[in-house]
């Protein structure tokens, strides 16, 4: 009996592969950086019985139309914004995604980034690139504290809960607001569930954990900045879909906020010409919430793992239907 093929769209290490060779066949898209071309994904599907994809492929109803032969669809991310949930129930294929096991690095990253934004690290660090350091002043490079002020976290899912573990060390007042309250967590953490309204007006720090759906497109818009503090500082570690990135600008610009840090962005990869890098108060990452070295491996496992799963008529460890 010919094994199953499964195609990964992007180059990963083949020991990570290597378990599972005896089970399948594995080909995969041979650039470790770029990702696939539309065309060859579409190739490529055809001729496989299960797909390994990353968030930059669009697995939209015409593919999945294309490619309904499919058994699974392992994504390797938390969300799955870029999948066509409802095609994919329509056509039977299974749709599995990477929950939990990027939980604490995707955290740790978030924290990082909202005192990099706080501190002025990157702008600070550029001063000696740049050889600008001048003499000491008093309040030179001042930034904001973060220890004992206001965090509003926006989505209270894993990561969430975990930024705010992190939030408590730093003797943080911790509000969240999320689609359904969570009262065993607020007791569990010292978390106060607010009005999203209320969050924005009081909070110090914002911080965007929302899933990218069609209720949070845009949440974070020119209404939502005008509410904050003009001394609040904006983290999105989320989806770019969340954030109107024109109202952002114009808010950092002007003053509305004071600053703002991001690691991810409406169309991702951006350029040294977006307009947010002409700004010193805004912070700006390459989409790295869950890199390193451990998380991205486990992300893998469980995706291949899944994938085993489904081929030997089990129930996947993570499915999202």
């Amino acid at each position: 009996m010919n094994k199953p093929t499964i195609f990964i769209t992007r180059k990963i290490p083949e020991e990570l592969i290597a378990p599972f060779q005896s089970q399948f066949t594995i080909t995969m898209w041979e650039d470790e950086k770029k990702p696939i071309p539309k065309e060859v994904l579409y190739e490529e599907a055809l001729k496989a019985d299960g797909l390994l994809c990353l968030i930059t492929e669009n697995i939209d109803r015409e593919f999945l139309h294309h490619a309904s032969h499919l058994k699974i669809i392992a994504n390797m991310a938390v969300g799955y914004d870029n999948v066509d949930i409802d095609a994919a129930r329509e056509y039977g294929v299974t749709i599995t995604n990477t929950p939990d096991v990027l939980t604490e690095t995707t955290a740790d990253l978030t924290f990082a980034l909202l005192m990099a934004t706080a501190r002025r690290l990157v702008e600070a660090s550029n001063t000696i690139y740049e050889n600008k350091w001048g003499d000491w002043s008093p309040f030179m490079l001042a930034g904001a504290d973060v220890h004992d002020t206001t965090l509003g976290i926006v989505g209270m899912g894993r990561i969430g809960e975990a930024v705010a573990k992190r939030a408590s060390g730093f003797n943080m007042n911790v509000l969240y607001h999320n689609r359904s309250r969570k009262e065993e967590v607020e007791r569990a953490l010292g978390l106060s569930y607010v009005a999203l309204d209320d969050l924005l007006s009081t909070s110090d720090y914002v911080v965007s954990l929302v899933p990218m759906t069609s209720e949070t497109k845009k949440l974070f818009n020119q209404e939502a900045f005008h509410k904050m503090k003009t001394s609040a500082i904006f983290i999105n570690a989320s989806r770019g879909g969340v954030v109107d990135e024109t109202a952002l600008f114009d808010a950092l610009k002007h003053g509305h906020i004071r600053a703002a840090g991001l690691d991810v962005f409406q169309e991702e990869p951006i350029q040294a010409d977006h307009p947010l890098t002409t700004l010193s108060n805004a912070v700006l990452l390459p989409h790295i919430g869950s890199a390193t070295m451990q998380t991205r491996e486990a992300m893998l496992k469980l995706c291949l793992e899944n994938i085993s799963a489904v081929f030997h008529g089990a129930k996947p460890k993570t499915p999202v239907h």
